[in-house]
């Protein structure tokens, strides 16, 4: 009979040397022993083991139950694939939904809020209102939705609404445009006093705002000020106002 050095073995089963030894140490497929050069020769046996094992492999048989399956009888074996099809379907689905997530980085905000916040935030982007302002926001919505979702839907039904609303639209504007701008500016208490009076035209307030911790909001407030001395100052005026 002839026999096979390990390269020729590899060769004729369409794998590499290295696969044939990772074979070997997951006992899958038998170390024949040395010749007296010191190589070891692999019979017709070892082949038809190593077509098996890649065939097994390259459908998605996990290692783990390739041995299994090879000593598996007719009705063993079938079984056994149905039930790795199962969980290769588990995988895909999960794959899938994997993918969904990823593709929706693409869209940057929308994997982290919800489709009505990312709406709002479309439509600030939409008005002028700078990344930098739109990421705050963001953060901000990720912190109320993860920790009062009834609440925050109420306030982002309430905040779209504001929207339409011109002048809403030019306090916000002049509101990121603040970001930057010293907090003894003296357009801010006129910046304030206008928020003010636009606010105190609203009739009623945002659904679902009474379960939130009143903790979560002051520190929504607190980050959004530390972010610009000057929306700080805007908040203390606010405050000072009643």
């Amino acid at each position: 009979m002839q026999l096979l050095t390990i390269g020729r073995l590899a060769e004729h089963a369409g794998v590499t040397v290295k696969a044939v030894r990772h074979y070997h140490a997951r006992g899958l497929l038998p170390e024949p022993e040395r010749d007296g050069s010191g190589y070891r020769r692999y019979d017709a046996g070892h082949a038809i083991q190593l077509v098996k094992i890649k065939t097994l492999a390259d459908a998605g048989v996990p290692l783990a139950r390739v041995k299994e399956l090879l000593a598996a009888s007719p009705a063993e074996f079938v079984a056994a694939i149905a039930e790795i099809d199962r969980d290769l379907s588990r995988q895909a689905a999960k794959i899938r939904r994997s993918r969904e997530r990823i593709a929706q980085l693409r869209d940057g905000d929308r994997l982290f809020v919800t489709p009505e916040v990312f709406a709002y935030l479309r439509r600030l982007r939409a008005l002028g209102v700078s990344d930098r302002t739109v990421r705050l926001e963001r953060d901000l919505w990720v912190l109320l939705h993860a920790v009062s979702p009834g609440s925050a839907d109420g306030w982002v039904t309430d905040k779209l609404d504001a929207l339409d609303d011109p002048e809403f639209q030019a306090i916000y504007l002049a509101y990121d445009a603040a970001f930057d701008l010293p907090p003894d500016d003296p357009g801010l208490p006129a910046l304030a006093a206008r928020a003010r009076r636009w606010y105190a035209t609203r009739s009623g307030t945002p659904e679902s705002t009474g379960d939130v911790d009143p903790a979560i909001t002051q520190l929504a407030a607190a980050s959004a000020a530390a972010s610009s001395p000057a929306w700080s100052r805007l908040a203390e005026l606010a405050r000072s106002a009643g």
